[in-house]
């Protein structure tokens, strides 16, 4: 059994949303760029908060990380399989790849340093 983060491209995600079957989509940018854009229904937890906020997970859910570019979520992702979540996802870059291969209504941006 690997304890890696599996990787999910943005196509693949996108089909098993049709078919619901993710359970928990887990935005963890910032707040500032969460409210640039964002998958829809996903939850948003940024990456500081997240050791805070483990409880409001389900262990038994099936959980796709993502964040811009997908650096950030391979870290959350990480952290929750070390948490004992089993089944963890990171979108292969982030959302920018999502508003590029799925969804180009979903803004893109840049980040801010």
């Amino acid at each position: 059994m690997t304890d890696s983060v599996k990787q999910i491209h943005p196509k693949e995600l996108k089909d098993l949303m049709d078919a619901g079957q993710v359970g928990l989509l887990l935005d963890v940018r910032e707040d500032w760029e969460h409210s640039l854009s964002a998958i829809p229904d996903s939850t948003h937890i940024p990456l500081a908060e997240l050791y805070d906020r483990l409880q409001e997970l389900a262990f038994e859910d099936d959980i796709v990380v993502y964040c811009h570019f997908g650096q950030r979520s391979y870290q959350a992702g990480q952290f929750l399989k070390e948490s004992g979540f089993n089944t963890v996802y990171n979108l292969a870059g982030g959302i920018d790849a999502w508003s590029q291969l799925v969804d180009p209504s979903v803004p893109r941006y840049r980040a801010a340093f």
